[in-house]
């Protein structure tokens, strides 16, 4: 195969940019070059997302495009999608390779075997109960200043509208030396930040010997003393406790900064979606996260027409969120999904109401957003800058331990480089400082 060049779209969540970061770099390895945007690569890689009907729609979407603007281009569609629905992508005409995420990290070796045959190469296989965690050390995040880390796949909990404990199979989680190793080599590869993620990250070492889960592993990068700040990506309420609250709060190299699924306010509507909290202890966690971390960034995951959602659940859900210090909101409409138990409950909610509620949730999440950004004006942050915002207006951009993007002046460029900045007005989406 005389192919050298290639090209990978990523959808979904952090941990799908993770893997893609691995494909990238263990590709470069095998003497394969990234191409340029615009390029007409030897292969187009997407790593899909099925979470929602969207990200299923989008994923198609880049298949077909890919084949249609590369049509004497490999495409490859790798990840959730073709780890669930394999057979519905090989309908798509032109596509080349399918590999699941039991088989997606082959994918250099699958290359291998690549070809432009009218049936496509099927790589999508069961995960056995006894599926062991694959360790994928990543050097180089490609222009990235922050860098991830997966340490945890996974998950049991089957909420009934969720289709990912399929597309990822059973809990499993990276070794506490490696996770420790693989920060390390982070650090000396220059990192100043650290993203840890996983699939359900609060279950981290529920497969691992007893004593091993989350505080633990915190506990254990923090004694190693690495000139690096750790944030962590989404937990469950239940798993955000005072011990862990504690341990954020009173370590600085732990950004305070929480993103926690609620998905919704109405505790019967929790019970069909098989949460396993109510809306008062979900509230109770969030009040104790800002009054041990009142300038946290709480970040909130909620779902509009779930099936049953009458006005008084979704009005339930809406009150709850208006009045918690809730720093920002993702909002998803309730899709469907093939293969999951919602997809067949009665009680539907009209589409055109989904979209409007999505709206309204929205519309507050951004007032949240807002009042949070106004509560951190006046104090200083310390911001990882990124490079250029706007280098006209010498401006450049950065994040703040408690994840606010934020724009100040500089005459020369700045990145990776942890700066002390006191906040000072809203701009637009950002907000502006300066070095203090």
């Amino acid at each position: 195969m005389t192919e050298k060049s290639f090209r990978i779209i990523t959808l979904g969540c952090k941990v799908n940019q993770y893997e893609s970061a691995y494909l990238k770099e263990s590709l470069i390895a095998e003497g394969w070059h990234l191409s340029q945007e615009k390029d007409k690569a030897d292969i187009t890689i997407i790593n899909t997302c099925i979470v929602t009907q969207e990200a299923s729609f989008q994923s198609r979407q880049a298949i077909r495009k890919s084949i249609r603007e590369n049509p004497s281009s490999i495409t490859a569609a790798v990840g959730c999608y073709a780890q669930v629905f394999p057979e519905d992508l090989s309908k798509i005409e032109g596509i080349h390779i399918i590999a699941g995420n039991r088989e997606k990290l082959r994918l250099s070796y699958l290359l291998k075997k690549g070809n432009r045959a009218t049936i496509p190469l099927l790589h999508s296989k069961d995960f056995p109960e006894e599926t062991t965690f694959d360790y994928i050390p990543i050097n180089d995040f490609h222009g990235r200043t922050r860098a991830f880390l997966k340490i945890q796949d996974g998950c049991e909990s089957f909420c009934s509208y969720c289709i990912v404990p399929l597309a990822r199979g059973p809990l499993r989680s990276l070794d506490p030396n490696r996770v420790i190793g693989a920060l390390r080599s982070l650090s000396e590869a220059d990192y100043k930040e650290v993203v840890i993620t996983g699939i359900h990250l609060g279950k981290y070492g529920q497969d691992l010997m007893e004593g091993v889960g989350l505080r633990e592993l915190l506990h254990r990068i923090g004694k190693e003393g690495l000139p690096l700040r750790i944030r962590l990506s989404s937990l469950e309420p239940n798993e955000i406790d005072k011990e862990l609250i504690d341990l954020i709060s009173s370590e600085e190299w732990l950004c305070p900064h929480v993103h926690i699924p609620l998905q919704s306010g109405d505790d019967e509507v929790l019970k069909k979606m098989n949460r396993r909290y109510t809306s008062k202890q979900f509230a109770t966690r969030i009040e104790r996260i800002h009054e041990g971390m009142p300038l946290a960034a709480i970040g909130v995951d909620v779902m509009a027409g779930f099936p049953g959602e009458d006005e008084r659940a979704y009005k339930n859900t809406f009150s709850l969120i208006r009045d918690l210090p809730v720093s920002y909101l993702h909002v998803f409409p309730f899709s469907a999904r093939k293969g999951t138990a919602a997809s067949t409950f009665r009680d539907q909610v009209k589409k055109d109401l989904i979209k409007k509620r999505a709206k309204e949730l929205r519309d507050l999440g951004k007032r949240k957003r807002e009042a949070f950004y106004r509560s951190c004006l006046g104090k200083e942050f310390s911001v990882l800058a990124e490079g250029w915002h706007s280098a006209g207006e010498e401006m450049i951009r950065g994040l703040s331990e408690n994840y606010l993007p934020v724009i100040f002046h500089s005459s020369m460029l700045v990145k990776n480089r942890l700066l002390k900045i006191r906040l000072e007005d809203i701009r637009g989406a950002d907000v502006l400082g300066r070095s203090v």
